[in-house]
């Protein structure tokens, strides 16, 4: 029997029509999906292709363990986000040694800070995987604001808002274009880093980049609670003609 392959597909930032060509086609025709959840939840990546399945399509919704129930740095999360893995890879292996073809729906890029990064690094010596690449949020934030995020020899770092405060004023500080993913509840300390690096005034946060409900706002002027889909930036003023 012939053995079938593994889809990474980037979905992009939300927009249906923000999505490759290729992955249009895989989405629509395959008959494995597969998807990242909370429990209870339908799924941002699932929503995203609405209307795009067909009727046949069997859907493989993966439900994490835990999310935010108990701290990154307490052993039992990684211990549990493992087993949870290995299960999802169990089940996608037999399946295509099946000879089945599925697609894993990959928010932003499946390379980039995303959950299918921990399925290939499994999958990849066992089973055919292919990945699609697609366009990230980050690039649909500063695509939002209107302005160009480099110019010339700028240097520009992406940084998380789960690390120490004092990690990311030192970042911000001494960076010329800055992307901070992961807000939400580190919204308090993002902002205390951003004033210890003076760049305050420089920062935007962009909600829901790409999608219906996008917000471009000055961050000074943010309030005090940042939904999941938010990205800060500063643009970079580097070298230009």
């Amino acid at each position: 029997m012939t053995t079938g392959k593994i889809y990474g597909v980037g979905l992009g930032p939300g927009a249906q029509d923000l999505m490759s060509v290729r992955a249009n086609n895989l989405i629509r025709r395959v008959r494995h999906i597969a998807y990242f959840r909370k429990k209870g939840r339908k799924g941002h990546a699932r929503s995203i292709v609405e209307g795009m399945l067909a009727d046949s399509v069997i859907e493989l919704p993966m439900e994490y363990p835990v999310t935010t129930e108990i701290p990154v740095s307490d052993p039992r999360y990684n211990a549990l986000l493992s087993d949870f893995y290995q299960s999802c890879v169990d089940h996608l292996t037999e399946l295509t040694q099946a000879g089945e073809d599925v697609v894993v729906l990959c928010e932003g890029d499946p390379f980039f800070y995303g959950s299918f990064m921990h399925l290939y690094t499994r999958l990849k010596d066992q089973v055919p995987v292919s990945v699609v690449p697609g366009i990230t949020g980050m690039s649909a934030a500063w695509t939002a604001t209107g302005q160009p995020i480099t110019w010339g020899d700028d240097v520009m770092t992406v940084a998380m808002g789960t690390l120490p405060e004092a990690d990311l004023a030192q970042r911000m500080a001494e960076t010329d274009a800055l992307v901070v993913m992961k807000i939400g509840r580190n919204l308090a300390k993002v902002r205390r880093a951003l004033d210890l690096a003076g760049r305050t005034d420089e920062a935007w946060l962009i909600e829901y980049a790409a999608m219906a409900e996008e917000r471009v706002t000055p961050f000074r002027e943010a309030g005090d609670i940042a939904p999941y889909f938010s990205i800060l930036l500063i643009h970079g003023n580097g070298r230009r003609p």
